[in-house]
């Protein structure tokens, strides 16, 4: 298979590592993107795997909530320009989307966008998405929602920078005050922050963990040719654990933590004990605008430059 500079170039992006080095990997694995990343990370030359998918849309992420706090919804709302994600008119539409989606019982957005609008039953909620593209004179999306609802406890919502970042914390507790509330917001805001992927490492997929180990044998033998098998399995086990301590929420270090050191998990623990409450953090949800949406870039003085041309 052809290497084109393409390719090279997303390799590069999604690793950190050398131009040189991903081509190497590239033409060792016939092109296949996954297994160049592999190689890379084997032969300890991928400084960072990074997300493929670069942030770009803009929009605004929402939540609502029911009055009890036993369900919530988030849902992510895109527009063309930060511009008109900061308009109250925009931002107006996007709270009347969350509303209808708390009550929707549609599975996928789809289906969302084809039942009737809540405050006008007359139209679908695409059709007055389609009349708000109008008015507002962009293209507009609804990407996503989800619903989270906890009926023995609460489920709490934390919106980061003006609706960049929203996150919802499933909370089943036997105990509702303020102080377990307060505890749920400061897990919400972990998510938020240092953006994790699972709750705890109970979820992380064991088919995942083995492959993980796979690479991370051969990054070590590689590093330690003459190590034996025990030194490098304490090698393996070692980073496993720091990535799990990373990917996983209750498993990571508490931001507020005084100590810098005290786990999420822990200081869920200490409120519960203080409060005399049995607390589990059963899920969360975050959403971040754009993610995963890729931007085209466009050259703001050649546009100009070719249309008087």
């Amino acid at each position: 298979m052809a290497i084109t500079a393409g390719m090279v170039k997303e390799l590069r992006e999604m690793t950190g590592a050398g131009m040189m080095d991903c081509k190497k990997a590239l033409n060792a694995t016939d092109g296949d993107m996954e297994k160049a990343v592999e190689f890379l990370r084997e032969k300890g030359l991928a400084t960072a795997q990074k997300k493929a998918g670069r942030v770009a849309a803009e929009g605004i992420v929402a939540t609502a909530l029911t009055d009890d706090g036993k369900k919530a919804v988030v849902v992510e709302v895109n527009a063309e320009t930060d511009f008109v994600a900061k308009n109250e008119k925009f931002q107006n539409y996007v709270a009347e989307v969350a509303a209808q989606a708390l009550n929707t019982t549609a599975q996928d957005t789809e289906s969302f966008l084809a039942e009737p609008w809540a405050l006008d039953t007359s139209k679908t909620v695409n059709e007055v998405l389609a009349a708000q593209i109008a008015v507002i004179g962009e293209n507009m999306n609804i990407r996503r929602f989800e619903q989270v609802e906890e009926q023995n406890g609460f489920v709490t919502s934390y919106i980061h920078a003006g609706g960049k970042i929203g996150v919802l914390v499933d909370v089943e507790t036997d105990v509702v005050n303020d102080a377990v509330k307060e505890m749920a917001r400061n897990v919400a805001m972990q998510a938020a922050a240092l953006k994790p992927l699972y709750t705890s490492r109970d979820e992380v997929d064991a088919d995942y963990i083995e492959k993980e180990k796979e690479i991370l044998k051969a990054a070590a033998k590689n590093e330690k040719p003459d190590a034996n098998d025990k030194i490098i399995d304490g090698m393996v086990m070692g980073r496993i654990n720091k990535e799990l301590k990373e990917i996983c929420l209750l498993d990571q270090v508490y931001v507020k933590a005084e100590d810098g050191k005290q786990i999420v998990s822990k200081y869920v623990e200490e409120v519960a004990k203080a409060n005399n409450a049995n607390i589990k953090i059963k899920k969360f949800v975050r959403f971040e605008t754009g993610e995963g949406i890729e931007k085209v870039e466009t050259d703001f003085a050649a546009e100009v430059a070719a249309q008087l041309q």
